[in-house]
């Protein structure tokens, strides 16, 4: 005679084995440790205030086109371009034979409270330009500018556009406002000065505000993900080092912060003209050089609705969009992406150089 089934006892085995299981990944975390992020060679050439000049060491026979300074956003760290050899933006762009510099802005803190956003565009990001120009004797370099800096990517290319060669924006807000934007609703409602009157904004408080826009995704399903993976010590260092990099957010400078958040996404300034940095006019007309947008078609943060109206924005005869399938972080990290993003931009700065 056949045996009964027992719903319960099945759901008691199940429940014995995932604690087996997250017992087994807590142990194989535990014996990994620390990881280290950001291991391509490279060199400080400038450092003003918490702001670094890097320049990457060289990984192949020069392409022989103008060098590229990344600009990366202030709300996080860059060395996500730079994660593990594996997967890292950097050394892909390295090989294609490309000279490489970063703009790292650094932690914040209390003396940079008062710092305006204009002194980060007109001041850190103008004398990294001229730096790398004059050690190059150059007139113009390729700027690639990455989400929060591509925007400020943007404002730079339209003050001073004799200094861009070729402008590239990734996964970079252009309007603020569209429908699609779960990140700009929320900020509406946001009393951006209550916020920054106290001093800087804290990094760890942002960090919660953009995994609550996707939270079972970016809050429990990678974790549930983790379980399968407990056997495969690559696969849990990468989830470390991914971790690392999320929860490592840094403050933002209380009044840069305040005029980003009310002139960017409240009141649109950049798409509508309006925008003024050190008492100059920020207009997207005045950039003409060619401009590659990179944007992606599953991304939370930056919805391709906010990137690809750059087009019409801009006076550049040579525009070109490129839609990548992945999500916003995805872009930085994925192997396939990275690959495809590294070719992609070094060919195209060839065919325009």
């Amino acid at each position: 005679m056949n045996a009964i089934p027992d719903p319960l006892a099945d759901v008691l085995r199940d429940a014995a084995a995932l604690q087996k299981q997250g017992r087994a990944v807590l142990n194989a975390l535990h014996a990994i440790g620390d990881v280290q992020v950001g291991q391509s060679p490279r060199d400080c050439i400038y450092s003003e205030d918490k702001i670094r000049l890097y320049r990457y060491a060289p990984l192949a026979r020069s392409a022989r086109l103008p060098p590229l300074l990344i600009c990366y956003a202030m709300v996080n760290r860059p060395y996500v371009l730079d994660l593990q050899p594996d997967r890292s933006l950097i050394r892909d762009l390295l090989f294609q034979g490309m000279e490489v510099y970063l703009l790292d802005w650094g932690y914040p803190d209390g003396a940079d409270r008062f710092t305006p956003l204009a002194q980060y565009v007109c001041g850190y990001l103008d004398r990294c330009v001229k730096i790398i120009l004059e050690k190059h004797s150059l007139d113009a370099l390729n700027l690639l500018g990455i989400c929060q800096g591509g925007s400020l990517s943007l404002c730079y290319s339209a003050l001073e556009p004799s200094r861009i060669a070729n402008l590239i924006c990734m996964v970079s807000p252009v309007d603020f406002k569209t429908p699609e934007n779960l990140l700009s609703k929320w900020v509406q409602h946001v009393d951006v000065e209550l916020l920054s009157e106290s001093g800087n904004v804290s990094g760890e408080m942002l960090n919660l505000v953009f995994l609550a826009l996707m939270p079972f995704r970016l809050t429990q399903q990678k974790y549930v993900n983790l379980l399968q993976i407990h056997a495969d010590r690559a696969q849990l260092e990468t989830f470390m080092r991914m971790e690392k990099w999320i929860f490592d957010s840094p403050d933002q400078p209380a009044r840069a912060f305040r005029e980003f958040v009310q002139w960017l996404y409240k009141e649109n300034r950049l798409i509508r003209g309006e925008l003024m940095l050190d008492g100059k006019a920020v207009s997207l007309k005045n950039i003409r050089c060619p401009v590659l947008n990179i944007y992606a078609k599953n991304d939370h943060l930056v919805p391709p609705s906010a990137s690809i109206c750059l087009g019409a924005h801009v006076s550049s005869k040579l525009y070109q969009p490129l839609m990548v399938d992945v999500g916003h972080i995805v872009m930085y990290v994925s192997a396939k992406a990275r690959s495809t993003l590294s070719a992609a931009i070094v060919t195209w700065l060839r065919a325009r150089t």
